[in-house]
């Protein structure tokens, strides 16, 4: 089950994707069998818990509606899945090989490896959705990266979560592209200020439940700008895995339904190239994780 949130009229709308590429209206098809109150947006079904879940996979949902009449998901007005009522929660340096590449870049020894998860969060201005444009904020960096990453949607609130617990405190997964300014990241030395450019955080454009993926340790990740490949790996190549990140994130600190947790990102970044090559005015960013689908974006001044 893919879910997303999108606007009809300058309202938000809960949908649901059928087939590859159509869009049901939850929110209306919930309201015509009998669902009181508005459920208008992700956040609004992860609030329902289980029950949520039942109803939006209620077969009668779809009865005789003709999914080929559905509007494409590409003709929407995507918006970011989830309502963010707090930073965004993310994992830096969680892949091997995008180590070593951005140690060899900065100077370091290639094989200096973190012992614990890095955390960091990006500010909730940052979250824009599928579609919308990411400003290059020319005046402030010279380098505007791209990182794909698999990112967490928790469902059920918890703290000092263990990790044979932690994946029932997963509604589901989405795509997040950590978009970063490099110089203000290596400046202020801490990387909450490289990582929270406004519209720096495209997120979506669904968010899959945990049930439609099998292991989300085991999913293919890529990126490209202009159709450029630039990052290919799969999530099992992490060193901490989506129920570490959990238990790790969990100690002391409670984890609330809607909170996103990206989860790091594989090699290929710009900065790391040679020569660095990171985004400018008019490029269009693709993100996509397996079995999730993928978050296009473009640059703009």
């Amino acid at each position: 089950m893919k879910f997303l949130t999108f606007s009809e009229q300058g309202q938000p709308r809960l949908g649901m994707l059928c087939g590859e590429n159509r869009v049901l209206d939850l929110t209306r098809a919930l309201a015509d069998h009998g669902v009181a109150g508005p459920t208008c947006t992700v956040s609004d079904l992860i609030a329902l818990g289980d029950e949520g879940i039942r109803l939006a996979s209620d077969p009668v949902l779809l009865k005789g509606v003709d999914v080929a009449a559905l509007p494409a998901l590409d003709t929407l007005h995507v918006l970011p899945p989830v309502e963010m009522k707090r930073n965004v929660f993310c994992v830096g340096r969680n892949y091997r090989e995008h180590i070593i590449e951005g140690n060899l870049a900065r100077g370091r020894p290639a094989n200096a490896f973190p012992e614990a998860i890095e955390f960091f969060t990006k500010a909730p201005t940052t979250v824009v959705g599928h579609g919308a444009a990411v400003q290059r904020h020319a005046h402030l960096t010279d380098s505007l990266d791209y990182e794909v990453e698999l990112a967490i949607v928790i469902g059920r609130a918890g703290v000092n979560i263990p990790r044979e617990q932690a994946l029932e405190h997963v509604f589901g997964y989405t795509i997040v592209n950590d978009i970063t300014a490099r110089n203000l990241q290596a400046r202020h030395g801490q990387w909450f200020k490289g990582k929270s450019l406004d519209t720096t955080c495209p997120m979506g454009p669904v968010v899959v439940h945990r049930s439609a993926i099998a292991d989300a340790n085991n999913l293919a990740i890529s990126l490209t700008v202009n159709g450029e490949l630039r990052q290919q790996d799969n999530t099992r190549d992490m060193i901490f895995d989506v129920a570490a990140v959990i238990e790790q994130l969990s100690a002391g600190l409670t984890l609330q339904p809607g909170d996103v947790i990206a989860t790091g990102t594989p090699k290929g970044v710009g900065f790391a190239l040679n020569p660095p090559r990171c985004l400018q005015v008019g490029d269009v960013v693709s993100a996509t994780v397996e079995h999730i689908g993928t978050l296009t974006n473009h640059i703009v001044d």
